[in-house]
């Protein structure tokens, strides 16, 4: 079987210690992760995993049952890169004075559709938002100039077909309730 991308998402309770036995799963199989992103999702008090990992689709379903065997975990879902839109979001921080001396950083901002977040005396912070190839390019032609920082997000997604998690998760409400 052949490895391809695929964006795992885990509707959880908000427990400590969770991340740490999830990214344990992971390790045991020798996975890197490419990416990882947690925050609250769409229902109140579920939060939400969004990991990226390239993988065997069996690899992939092997970590979906042991993912959803820990107790705080709802229900976890993977899928390949066309079933979804997803995003990434990077910050560059460069030197002011290129900004006005190298006509050629102006250009390459305009190109790539990034925005410029501040501007101070010593410094210019551009934001890019994009797949990561875009992301990628961007860092390809601003390296040469030189960066004094740069830091990307995990990779955040939602699919295009509908999840049905909050049907899953009225029938844990109406389990607990009997």
């Amino acid at each position: 079987m052949e490895k391809e991308n695929y964006t795992i998402s885990v509707y959880t309770e908000n427990n400590i210690g969770l991340l740490n036995r999830i990214s344990a799963i992971f390790l045991k199989r020798r996975i890197n992760l490419d990416s990882f992103t947690a925050s609250v999702s769409e229902i109140k008090d579920v939060f939400r995993f969004t990991i990226v990992v390239s993988v065997t689709e069996e690899q992939v379903r092997k970590i979906i049952t042991q993912i959803e065997k820990q107790i705080e975990v709802i229900k976890a879902f993977y899928h390949r890169d066309d079933e979804t839109i997803y995003q990434e979001t990077a910050l560059f921080k460069i030197s002011s004075k290129l900004l006005f001396e190298e006509r050629q950083i102006q250009n390459v901002i305009k190109e790539s559709n990034a925005q410029i977040v501040t501007v101070t005396p010593e410094f210019f912070v551009l934001e890019k938002t994009g797949r990561r190839y875009e992301v990628e390019a961007l860092y390809d032609k601003l390296e040469p100039y030189g960066l004094m920082q740069f830091v990307r997000s995990g990779r955040i997604a939602v699919t295009k077909e509908k999840m049905h998690i909050s049907k899953i998760l009225e029938t844990f409400t109406i389990e607990e309730v009997n």
